[in-house]
């Protein structure tokens, strides 16, 4: 069964993107490229899952909001 994440992805100060899955706590990964950031992270949750997918997950993400102050 598959399942869909909510993954933020934000660039850190030496150019690597870095993803962090909402729904899974310390479930992130890093990579150079958009597409190297997808395989990962999907690595990285099928990790954090390991052989159960029962886990209790988190589903009370809300959204993003950029703000300017």
């Amino acid at each position: 069964m598959t399942r869909k994440y909510t993954i933020i992805i934000e660039k850190d100060e030496a150019g690597w993107l870095v993803s962090e899955v909402v729904e899974l706590p310390g479930c992130h990964t890093q990579a150079k490229t958009i597409d190297q950031l997808i395989e990962r992270t999907k690595e990285a949750i099928r990790a954090y899952l390991g052989d159960s997918e029962e886990k209790d997950i988190s589903t009370d993400f809300i959204g993003i909001q950029q703000i300017e102050v």
